[in-house]
């Protein structure tokens, strides 16, 4: 693609952003579906975030995605948010639609979808997810919003996950609940769905559970950590012979869900491999 006088700018907010795969993502997509767009990254102090969003105005940036430590406090300075980002309480994808800022959150919707590409119906199933920050709640409104039975979070400190059960239990007719106690057999023994939303095991070999841990049902073991790729999570998930969803797997969904934001394109599971195949490459 070249750039011209028609192209339209996208880009990710966020402090620090020198890492970020997502311009590989989103550029790949463009050219592949012929779109004008080029994508960016603008590293913004957490001081200067309200002249950001008011540079994208100026700007007439199309769209953005926001990450840490932005999702949050990015919603006071939008003109509209959509009703699960309100729930979720932050927000990780703008449109500029003619001026109005309207925030979306795809992190939990590109997690979902990860397992619904594994082949898993949700309905019914009940989920066990480690940790209560940001992407437990995100994480938590789609799974609602999927009709799974039963969630319980496990969080060492009691505030935060019993915010996130009140939320749940306040706008879903399914069963929530909580602990601060360490997961042991039996919990799992009770769950079909693990998941890790913390950033334990993230540059580390430090795991959230307790890997001498041998449950004695099938369980799918998911983690949102992606670097490294095998976490000792999922080694340990692997190690029992569980199915596996890797970190990678919600973050190119999530960014495929705002590319659809932006665009209306779906974009097809061919992408999503040669996306995944071109990060594989890229940490060998």
């Amino acid at each position: 693609m070249k750039i011209n006088s028609k192209t339209k700018t996208v880009c990710l907010l966020g402090h620090p952003i020198e890492q970020s795969f997502s311009p590989s993502i989103h550029n790949y997509l463009f050219e592949k579906y012929n779109k004008n767009y080029t994508y960016i990254c603008f590293d913004v102090n957490p001081g200067d975030l309200k002249k950001g969003i008011q540079g994208l105005r100026a700007l007439k940036i199309f769209g953005c995605n926001v990450t840490i430590p932005h999702k949050v406090d990015v919603i006071r300075y939008l003109d509209e948010v959509d009703k699960n980002a309100k729930l979720i309480g932050a927000v990780n994808t703008i449109k500029n639609e003619g001026g109005i800022l309207k925030g979306y959150n795809t992190d939990g919707k590109g997690f979902v979808k990860s397992i619904l590409d594994k082949g898993y119906d949700l309905k019914g199933k009940k989920v066990m997810i480690i940790g209560a920050g940001g992407s437990c709640r995100s994480i938590a409104v789609e799974l609602a919003s999927n009709n799974v039975e039963l969630i319980e979070i496990r969080n060492r400190s009691e505030e935060r996950a019993k915010n996130i059960t009140l939320m749940l239990n306040e706008n879903f007719d399914i069963k929530v609940q909580y602990s601060t106690k360490k997961i042991e057999t039996a919990d799992l023994d009770s769950i079909d769905i693990l998941i890790n939303t913390t950033p334990i095991g993230m540059g580390t070999s430090e795991c959230p559970i307790d890997e001498s841990i041998i449950p004695n049902k099938k369980l799918l073991v998911c983690d949102i950590v992606y670097k490294p790729h095998d976490t000792n999570f999922i080694k340990w998930g692997c190690k029992n012979g569980f199915d596996t969803i890797y970190g990678i797997d919600m973050l190119i969904n999530q960014g495929l869900e705002a590319f659809y934001i932006w665009t209306n394109i779906n974009p097809t599971k061919e992408d999503q491999n040669a996306i995944k195949k071109f990060y594989l490459d890229s940490i060998k």
